[in-house]
């Protein structure tokens, strides 16, 4: 009866293991990602004792989560250099080695942002296949780094049944619960594993009065108690879960219901960064910057990066965005026009505009406060990469489309080995 009892309750944890911890993909046009994939290849290249240190080809994928810490998990691409290992040079510095000479893998990564914005290594695994030969992998795992775990790892079986277990028999709840869903969970390598996983349970149709443990017979009720839970548990290396603590909060089936949304109609409303909505408020905002700007070119939208609408005494936008001094002169251009290309090495200004718009005054009154950023620099960059991912805008009938491309290439010639990039990126 136990036997059919534990098969049962793993039976009802597999389904809800498929669920995957909430992450979001970001573009490569992150600063922090270059950080993350930097000091994990770096750490990489540090472990080699011979041969040539690896040089960045280009980053495939980035996911991000902010559950207890921000993480990135990053995929990119490596190509050997020419720069051997143990030297004092960093991957920047090198070229790539010829390509049929050269060994190429790919990484996995996952970095962990603290609060004081430094970045620690959790975990890596490189799959490197050399010119000729088998692929070869290497892992490094940070002992004693918390990362997160996929919901559905099966690492997390043993210690969802002990907690399921627990959670029944430690409670004075009239009737068993059931695990519904793994929301979280995070795991640190110690002398064997530390395990901080957060899923919901839901209340069955079966009372302890008369079943001491789940069975077949227990189904979950439409209008049953609901709850949550926090546990961490110890697994040693015998894989037993020697401690273990437990924090739930159980709400009553009738009380765990979301009231339905209120519409707030003077309360600001987030947009999305590419919404037609802000062509004509991004074109009085730049107007405007430009008349107050005492420099003697135009300046020209690069980013947005936030964007909310409000209404109030007619529709107020507040849009942040980054702008980029051009190269087209005010002494000889009447206007800013779209061909107006962005200087490289000109001026950066971080930006902030509220655009009030009146339209039965046919009135817009636009404010523009910026501040600079400093003037883009020479950093040395392995030939013809870009760490960034474009972002494409199409316009369609139905409205318009933002669509993410891999990282691309700028196409230099090989020789000329250093691009513009911001003075505050990761050297």
């Amino acid at each position: 009866m136990k036997l059919i009892a534990i098969l049962l309750l793993c039976s009802r944890l597999l389904p809800s293991l498929t669920q995957e911890l909430y992450s979001q993909q970001i573009d490569c046009n992150d600063e922090d990602v270059f950080k993350a994939v930097d000091i994990g290849l770096k750490r990489f290249n540090s472990r080699l004792t011979s041969g040539n240190q690896f040089v960045l080809y280009r980053i495939t994928e980035v996911n991000k989560t902010d559950d207890l810490g921000t993480f990135y998990t990053a995929v990119y691409e490596v190509k050997e250099g020419d720069c051997p290992a143990q030297s004092d040079k960093t991957w920047q510095d090198c070229d790539y080695k010829e390509a049929e000479h050269a060994a190429t893998g790919v990484c996995t990564a996952i970095v962990r942002k603290s609060d004081t914005m430094k970045f620690y290594l959790s975990s890596q695994s490189c799959q490197i296949t050399p010119a000729e030969g088998p692929v070869v992998t290497s892992q490094y795992n940070c002992l004693g780094c918390v990362h997160p775990i996929s919901t559905s790892s099966p690492d997390l079986e043993p210690v969802l049944k002990h907690a399921i277990q627990h959670f029944n028999n430690h409670t004075d709840h009239s009737h068993l619960f059931l695990l519904k869903e793994v929301k979280r969970a995070h795991k640190q390598v110690v002398a064997g594993w530390n395990y901080e996983v957060t899923y919901s349970i839901e209340q069955t149709n079966c009372s302890k009065k008369n079943f001491l443990f789940l069975t077949p017979d227990c189904k979950s009720l439409l209008n049953g108690d609901n709850g949550e839970c926090t546990d961490h548990a110890y697994m040693n290396l015998q894989e037993k879960i020697t401690s273990f603590s437990q924090k739930c909060d159980v709400f009553p089936g009738e009380d765990f219901v979301l009231p339905p949304p209120r519409m707030c109609l003077g309360c600001p409303k987030e947009l999305p960064v590419d919404s037609p909505m802000l062509e004509e408020p991004l074109k009085h905002s730049i107007a405007k910057l430009n008349a107050e700007n005492n420099g003697s070119f135009y300046f020209k939208i690069d980013t947005v990066n936030r964007a909310t609408t409000q209404v109030v005494s007619g529709t107020k936008y507040s849009i942040e965005f980054t702008a980029k001094e051009t190269t087209c002169s005010k002494d000889s251009d009447k206007e800013l026009i779209d061909s107006c290309e962005i200087n490289k090495f000109g001026e950066i200004l971080d930006c902030s505009a509220d655009v009030y718009v009146v339209p039965w005054e046919n009135k817009v009154h636009p404010t523009v406060n910026c501040q600079a950023l400093g003037k883009t620099s020479l950093m040395k960059r392995p030939p013809g990469f870009s760490p960034f991912r474009s972002v494409q805008v199409e316009k369609t009938k139905e409205g318009t489309t933002k669509q993410l491309t891999p990282c691309e290439y700028k196409g230099r010639p090989r020789e000329a080995g250093a691009e513009p990039a911001p003075e505050s990126e990761v050297s």
